[in-house]
């Protein structure tokens, strides 16, 4: 038999002729028409070189042949509906699997440190490869791809093959040098455009949320400094006059914080969710899935409040 392009349903076909031994009762038994089961008996005659059932008065009485073929088809079978059904086993504990993340900056910083202690001690042998991304798409390329299999940012989107779960909410605040006259650009709307801005932009746009949130009302400020990384943003205003608008969570853990005040906006922009992101492909993956779990665990002591 040439077994290259074989029809492994014709292994279903030929098991159910031999335990019901009757065309009909065994197209019912698998349920496909009379014609479609005497289409698959025809393929099964053609593949091997036999009648393999014969007419007898109490139905079809298989040849020697199909009884020599029976046992082995049978066990071929239930090796492929096993294999099928088997889940692959995972022990985080004893797993060397090697894991790889794209995040942005700031739920690096907030999650990587956890996530990486945690692995040490209940999976030691596990590794992590964390990787920067510049926007969404290039997520999604990332993830489409198989280059990564996670990745932590903003909502995807309606991509229907990427999945994702909210970790974390980020409010805006507004951050200016401790002491200094800035820190009265967050009293009017007036005040608040006539400063001096430092804006995060890892796309290097322009413009951001606030720019959106300003032009809804007709106004416009001035960007001094454009910055790809959040946690620059309040380095730089500690040393300037320049006032910033950045994720609370940022304000609170940058290195320069006892040098700055953190004030309410006077305009409303809206915060910011983080989305754990990742491919339906992987979805079902018991290693992914205790990854993602692990990830959801971790991110959820993290509580922002408005300034």
């Amino acid at each position: 038999m040439d077994i290259e392009g074989f029809d492994l349903n014709l292994l279903v076909a030929f098991d159910a002729l031999m335990a019901e031994r009757h065309v009909t009762r065994a197209a019912a038994r698998i349920g496909i028409s009379q014609p479609a089961m005497s289409a698959a008996l025809a393929r099964l005659r053609s593949a091997t070189g036999d009648q393999l059932f014969v007419r007898s008065s109490h139905g079809l009485a298989p040849t020697p042949r199909a009884s020599d073929l029976a046992l082995p088809l049978r066990q071929a079978l239930e090796t492929v509906r096993t294999a099928l059904q088997l889940e692959p086993a995972f022990d985080q504990a004893t797993s060397n699997h090697v894991f790889t993340l794209a995040l942005a900056d700031h739920p690096a910083y907030l999650l990587l440190p956890q996530l990486a202690a945690r692995l040490s001690v209940d999976a030691p042998g596990i590794d992590l490869r964390a990787r920067s991304f510049v926007d969404r798409r290039d997520a999604i390329a990332l993830l489409d791809s198989g280059d990564v299999d996670l990745a932590i940012g903003v909502a995807p989107g309606n991509e229907t093959r990427i999945l994702h779960h909210p970790l974390f909410e980020e409010p805006f605040v507004g951050i200016a040098r401790a002491g200094s006259p800035a820190s009265s650009s967050f009293d009017t709307v007036d005040d608040f455009v006539a400063a001096t801005h430092v804006l995060v932009s890892p796309e290097a746009d322009d413009k951001g949320v606030v720019d959106i949130a300003l032009a809804e009302i007709g106004r416009v400020r001035r960007i001094g400094v454009s910055v790809a990384h959040p946690y620059i943003a309040p380095i730089v205003v500690a040393e300037t006059g320049y006032i910033a608008t950045v994720m609370y969570g940022v304000a609170a853990h940058c290195s320069v914080l006892e040098r700055l005040s953190i004030h309410r906006l006077p305009i409303q922009v809206a915060p910011v969710t983080f989305h754990l992101l990742w491919n339906r492909r992987t979805d079902a993956h018991p290693a992914h899935r205790w990854l993602r779990s692990l990830l959801i665990e971790l991110a959820k002591p993290i509580r922002q409040t408005d300034a």
